[in-house]
């Protein structure tokens, strides 16, 4: 099935290993961005992906295009518009130091592009799937306006609709709040990507839960997902991640899936000696994508996508660098990390 996602990349700069920002004078300069990042993870799993999107007319974002052709993504309906390349620079924490993300994204491209701007029958022709995520609508009015024009054109269609919640305080800054534009958006949605934060923050549905005990209860997750379901009827599932942030360098790492009917917990993963755990949510989301199109459960669905992310955190980058067989091998292995010859 045929998996479209829209939203904004942008140039991701980053210090060298875990340095601190300019701590020597270079960045190293990748792409990423939320929805992209899914797209990639889909076609590296074999499943059809096409990104949508809206990038200045200049080399910068002739090279965006050149990457993601790279990993199999179609690129057939980017749009080259007004404005500018959107650049966000990342200091991978260790241990008690925490990551650092400073955007610099105002007036890029797709803050300035709005509804109208983009062929929705064209782009989603032959498709079957939609995603989109909640980093779109916080970057600009009109491109909260261009997201949900998007999410409801997808759902006159018949397209299955998910959505990645992903609340980033930084980025709403242009007038309305984040629960207002994410409430409505949803309204279109089938599936729901959260983690705890996302549900309170732009869906103003609150839980009782500790992110910062090191050892979260489920109990409380079981809740916060029937909340959220019987907030919005138009929901089929809803997906929360659970993070145990111990240090920058050891999380604890699940997930659980409530279709309405059965609440799911996945297996929990020790993450240790973590690489980089930017697109470590897109990734869980691809791989839930991609499960729920494939496999013959949802818990089969719900486990390839927490393997998946698992191993995201091994990788420098955005974007996922591993195939559907190599995350079936650690189900199957259990992540001892024996070499393999």
């Amino acid at each position: 099935m045929l998996t479209v996602t829209f939203g904004e990349i942008m140039l991701r700069l980053a210090p060298p290993g875990f340095e601190r920002f300019l701590q020597s004078p270079m960045f190293l300069a990748t792409f990423g961005g939320g929805e992209a990042n899914v797209a990639v993870a889909l076609a590296g799993f074999g499943q059809p992906a096409r990104y949508v999107t809206v990038l200045p007319a200049n080399p910068i974002g002739d090279a965006v295009v050149a990457e993601l052709r790279r990993f199999g993504v179609d690129t057939s309906c980017i749009v080259r518009g007004q404005g500018r390349m959107g650049v966000y620079y990342v200091e991978p924490g260790a241990n008690q130091r925490p990551s650092k993300v400073v955007y610099d994204r105002d007036y890029s491209a797709i803050a300035l592009a709005k509804p109208g701007d983009l062929d929705w029958n064209r782009c989603f022709d032959g498709a079957g799937w939609f995603h989109v995520t909640g980093i779109t609508p916080a970057i600009s009015a009109s491109a909260a306006d261009l997201a949900l024009e998007a999410a409801q054109t997808a759902k006159a269609k018949g397209l299955t609709v998910s959505c990645d919640l992903n609340y980033r305080k930084n980025l709403w800054k242009w007038g309305k709040p984040a629960h207002e534009v994410m409430r409505e958006l949803v309204r279109h949605v089938d599936v729901a990507i959260a983690n705890e934060e996302d549900c309170q923050m732009a869906l103003g549905v609150k839980a009782d839960i500790d992110v910062h005990s090191g050892q979260l209860d489920r109990a409380e997750y079981r809740k916060l997902a029937e909340m959220v379901l019987a907030e919005f009827a138009n929901l089929k599932k809803i997906a929360i991640t659970l993070r145990e942030s111990k240090s920058a360098s050891h999380n604890g790492w699940s997930a659980c899936l409530h279709d309405g009917q059965e609440f799911r917990l996945s297996r929990h993963y020790e993450i240790t000696h973590i690489v980089d755990r930017v697109g470590g949510g897109d990734c869980f989301a691809g791989g839930l994508i991609y499960g729920l199109q494939t496999m013959d459960s949802a818990q089969d669905a719900l486990e390839f996508a927490v393997a998946a992310s698992c191993l995201k955190h091994s990788i420098p980058g955005d974007f996922n660098r591993f195939t559907a067989d190599e995350v079936r091998s650690l189900l199957k292995s259990g992540g001892s990390g024996r070499v393999q010859r």
